[in-house]
Parts: C-alpha cells; structure tokens; sequence
C-alpha cells in the first residue's frame, strides 16, 4: 500500500550571526526510499543538499526551501525559511549558545518634539527566530511583533518606560527599559528670525574604487536626514558619487538656494586639507589623486554666497590632513564675507575624522554627537560647541579629533528657525516642483496573474537614489500552492551595499510593518539611470492539480524615479566648470597595496577607524605627475 508523502516537521527560520553553522531540518513520511533537495530563494539548488538537514555556514540572509519525493512521482515542499544574517557585535554570544534569544542591540532612550516620529530598536539572535513583543508602562502594545517600532506622530500617551520581550520556544529574554519623553511644542521657545525656506544636501561616499572604503555615511546620512525633516528642510540625500555626480548634485542644490533660504550641505566620506581649502573625495578617485578628481568645500560655500542665503551651513565629517606638510602653500586670495556662515569641521586641521562601531551599528564620532543635539532650538553655532563638547569627553578619540568651528553670524540664527514664505510664494512654488522631482517615488500598484493570484508592489526612499521595491502576495489563486514572488529590474541595478556588514545596515534601515514583504529589492546609483527603470515581477507556485513547479511574470514600468530624472550625469558647461572647478590633491602617506581595502577594527567593536584617503608614498610620484595649484580666486559657475 502507499502511503502518502507528507512532511511531518518543517523547518524553521532562525536568526544568527555571520558565519555561524546552523542546520536546518525536514522530516517527512512516505512510501519506501524518500528524496531530498534543499533550494534558495532564487531557485538554485544547494550543493550537497540531498539531505533531511542541511548545514550551512550563514555569510548572507537567504530563503531556504526543501523538496521531498518518492519513486512514485510525488513530491511535496516544506515551508519556506530564512536564515537572517546579522553582521553585529556578537561578543556576548557563549560558545555553548543552543539558540535561546540572545539580545545585540537594546533600545535607547530618546527625546523628541511632540508631532514627529520616534523608532526603538531591537535586534536578538534566535534559534527559531525570536518573536518580539513591545510594553509601554508594562502594558503590551497591540501589532507592534517586529524588531523596530515606530510612532510615526508623537504624542503625550507616547511618552513613558518601553521595553521588548524577545522569546522563541526556549525562553524568554527582556531589553533594559529606556524612558522616552515627548517635548510639547509650548515649552519650545519661540524664534524670532525666520527663514524663507530650508533646504539641505547630504552626501555620503563609502565604496571607493581606489581608497579604503568606509562603514558609517549609510547610518550617518540617513539619520542625519530624517532629523533635518524635522526641522523643516528639505532634503536630499545622497550615497556613493562620482566626481561628476557631486558636482551636478551641488549644481541642483545651489538652484534651490534663494533669498532668505537657510542651506545646509554635508559631506562624510574621505577628505582632506590644502592651503586653508578643504576637499572633498569622489568615490571614482584615482590613486594617487589628479587636481580634477576632488570637490573644494570653499567653493561650494561661495556659491552658496552668492544666493543671498539668510543662512549657510556647511557640516564635514572627513579628515583634514595635509596632503604636504613641508610644502609653501601658495597665496590665495580669501572670500568675500557676506555674514551668516557657518563651517563645522568634524575635526580641526591636519587632523583624522574616525568612525565606530556603536551599539552593532557604524557611525562617525562627529556626526553621532551632531544628530544628538542638532534637534535643540538654539543658535546653530552653540549645538556646534555642544558637539564639541561632548566629542572632546569621548575617550576613543582623546587627542586625535576636536570640532572646529567657524563662522561669520550676524544674527542668532537657528536650524529650528521657523519658514514664512509671505512675499517669496512663487520662489517657493518653483523650489518645490525642483525639490519633488528629486524625491518622487512610483505609486503603489497591485498586479493580477493568470493563475488567479495578486500581487502588490509598492516603493520606499532610503536615499534620493536608492530605492527599495516591495512585493506581496495579497491573494493567491484557486489551485496555487507554495507561492513565492521574486523582483528584478531591467536594467539590472547594482546592490552596491551588499558587502559584509552594509547590507545589513541597509537592511536595519528598513523600518517593519504589520505587513512584512514577501520579497524586497534594494535599488542603487539612481543617479545613473538614463532610462525608464522596469520591475519584472516573478509569481512561483506549484499547480495543485499537475503538482510541476510553474512560473508567470509581469513587468511594471515605474519610469525614472527619485534622482534619476534629475539627470545627474549630464552637466552643461562640462568642460569649463572642470577646468574651473579643480581640486589639489597629492600624496598622503603610505598603503601596502594598491587594492583598496576596508578599515577593520582591530581590538573590539569600538575601536575608532579613520576617514584618510591614503595614496601611493610621495617618494613613488614623479614630480611630472603632481597635480598643478589651481586658481582659487577663479569663481565658479554652478548655473544650469
């Protein structure tokens, strides 16, 4: 008699650090010799996984799933599971961990205005994969079950002691509590001077072609941004660009900068110092640098001038070493002072910015203390010394980074400042269609299959040029079983975060909802696209009736969304703004080779890593290949 094919136990998901060796089982009953074969999300069969438990030595979060059959042309597949990969501190981890929940990343306290939102954080290990529930004052919080929680808008009932029980079938595990108070909006002091607009441009570069990449302008932008919202402004941020695209990018931002404006543009990533100018280094910089490979700050700030901003900040997370300390600078004339700017250096000169790992995340030390304080509603220059301040008290960085502040303000400006647009309606009309164009996402759309199943593909912004594309299986048909989605684009873009580490802090950026995805797409260098992007949407089920593994797709145009229409790889003036535009660069000291590598940290988490573009030793250069002085005094036109 046969008996039929059934799984008896299926195999569960877990959560585990990188490279940890977990094994996932599939029990099943059948009639006489039954068959195994282990596949991941892409429908790749595993190497040697041809039995009941697999072992696998987890590098990347992946969907697993096992297929049984027996001689009698039966098979049935097991549940899909995931092995989610943390690439964070896991110091705490004993040796002998069985898979009870094991908490890396606890909650922190936090202070915000009342009507913006607030995220806790939450992140364990677990075998199965824990389960999270979320108490404010000892009560439950109803569907708030993930890793993050969020309130989008701040109240008085949200203010209280909150903490997350983490269990999986072993036991349970609780976070510390940590208090969050709501600032009510009548105990903010009023602002006398007001702004006619705000807009801001964040950049961060990190995966040099050429130099030691970096861990921390992903964390550091997108919080950077999020808090700036806050305050009004207008963002754009920006991730990983090329000379060209820096400079295209300043070009839109400066069209953006009126009168009145208060402008803000920051930079993390490497960089360095000459003569008083401060420059910073495209991600396509070559080894060593060339005078056209680099961005001047001083520049940039001039530009700015020459809107008649009511404010312009500049914010640089980058080293200022410099690239010679024994040569005579030569003489450059200074700028114009116009009043009401501000530079903040996230270290003084001939000085290394570093970077950590704090709390399982990466962050540059000057740019965490910086979103610590930049909410406060006082003048920009005082949030500054408090930056300072509490910089100086970090003991990773005790006499190798202070802040340095400089700045001409004729007035107690604040980035909290309010907006009154009365008598700038129509600047502010044309700011806003510019602004819109650069952050527009593509609408929600829902897909129907001939099988009978829906799909719903919907989008979010991590950055101005990277977006992420969800899909979810909302109904599935008649005679579909085990359905499963998959998302690719045409043309393919490049996953530049999903290098050990980044892609996981890419991934913490993904704040959870009620309704997780059942497949997520990550969407990068949107500022390349020169054509209408295409999601091709893959719905995989097996037919009840014939049982065979079947596939439909469909293709959703979604045109060129967020920074892509700003086309930013096309300038005009190319060629004399990059005789204009000229950076001085030369070398800078030593690296073994010519492969650029990333900064490790070498004596636990919180060892700080430094943001130095290093270049080839100067002895190596000939002096025929040392970039030319550029004229300072020579203005730039960032005009379209």
């Amino acid at each position: 008699m046969i008996r039929e094919l059934v799984i008896v136990r299926h195999p569960v998901s877990v959560c585990v650090p990188v490279s940890y060796k977990v094994t996932l089982s599939v029990r099943a009953e059948g009639t006489g010799i039954l068959n195994y074969q282990w596949f991941t999300e892409d429908k790749k069969e595993v190497l040697d996984g041809t039995k009941p438990d697999l072992t696998i030595n987890a590098k990347r979060t992946q969907l697993y799933v096992c297929r049984v059959n027996d001689h009698f042309c039966n098979c049935v597949f097991s549940e899909w599971v995931k092995v989610k990969v943390l690439d964070i501190d896991k110091s705490g981890l004993s040796v002998q961990w069985q898979g009870e929940p094991h908490i890396a990343v606890n909650p922190k306290p936090q202070t915000v205005r009342e009507g913006t939102k607030f995220t806790l954080r939450c992140v364990a290990f677990g075998i199965p994969t824990p389960y999270y529930q979320w108490y404010r004052n000892g009560q439950p919080l109803v569907e708030m079950n993930g890793d993050t929680l969020q309130i989008d808008c701040a109240t008085a009932e949200h203010r209280g002691s909150y903490l997350c029980s983490v269990s999986n079938v072993l036991e349970e595990r609780w976070t510390e509590p940590v208090d969050v108070d709501i600032v009510q909006t009548d105990q903010q002091p009023a602002a006398a001077l007001t702004a006619t607009d705000k807009v801001a441009l964040l950049i961060g570069n990190l995966n040099y072609s050429n130099h030691p990449g970096l861990m921390a302008p992903i964390m550091d932008v997108h919080e950077l941004a999020n808090l700036l919202q806050q305050l009004g402004f207008r963002v754009v941020s920006l991730l990983d660009l090329t000379r060209e695209e820096m400079l295209a990018a300043i070009d839109k931002f400066i069209q953006l900068l009126d009168k009145g404006v208060y402008g803000l543009f920051y930079y993390a990533g490497h960089g360095y110092e000459r003569a008083g100018r401060n420059y910073l280094v495209a991600v396509d910089a070559p080894q060593p640098y060339q005078p056209e490979n680099c961005v001047c700050v001083q520049r940039v700030m001039h530009s700015m001038q020459q809107r008649r901003t009511g404010l312009s900040v500049i914010l640089l997370d980058t080293c200022r070493k410099w690239y010679n300390q024994h040569c005579i600078p030569s003489a450059i004339m200074p700028l114009k002072p116009s009043g009401n700017t501000v530079y903040g250096y996230g270290t003084c000169e001939d000085a290394e910015a570093f970077e950590v790992q704090d709390g399982g995340k990466s962050t540059g030390i000057f740019t965490k203390y910086l979103n610590k304080h930049i909410l406060q509603f006082e003048k920009v220059t005082h949030i500054l010394e408090k930056v300072s301040e509490d910089l100086g008290k970090d003991p990773l960085v005790t006499g190798k980074q202070a802040v340095e502040i400089k700045h001409t303000l004729k007035e107690s400006r604040s980035l909290a400042d309010p907006v009154r647009t009365t008598g700038h309606t129509r600047e502010l009309h044309l700011r806003d269609v510019c602004w819109r164009q650069a952050n527009e996402l593509p609408r929600k759309k829902r897909l129907m299959f001939l099988c009978g199943a829906e799909v719903e593909v919907c989008f979010s912004a991590l950055f101005s040029n990277v977006l992420m594309a969800f899909a979810t299986i909302k109904t599935t048909g008649p005679r579909t079983q085990d359905c499963t989605v998959t998302l690719s684009s045409i043309p393919p873009m490049e996953d530049i975060f999903s290098g050990p580490g980044r892609s996981e802090e890419m991934d913490s950026l993904l704040l959870k909802t009620s309704d997780s995805p059942d497949c997520t797409l990550r969407l990068c260098a949107l500022q390349r696209l020169k054509e209408s992007l295409v999601i091709k949407v893959d719905l995989h089920y097996t037919h009840s009736d014939s049982r065979l593994r079947q596939t439909e797709s469909q293709k959703l145009d979604i045109g060129k969304p967020l920074v892509a229409s700003c086309k930013l790889y096309r300038r005009r003036n190319h060629a004399s703004t990059d005789k204009k535009f000229d950076g001085v660069a030369q070398t800078m000291g030593n690296i073994s080779s010519s492969t650029p590598l990333l900064h490790q940290t070498l004596a636990g988490p919180c060892r700080p890593f430094t943001r130095k573009a290093e270049c080839a030793a100067k002895l190596a250069v000939p002096r025929s290949n040392e970039p030319e002085e550029n004229d300072e005094n020579e203005q730039q036109d960032f005009t379209l």
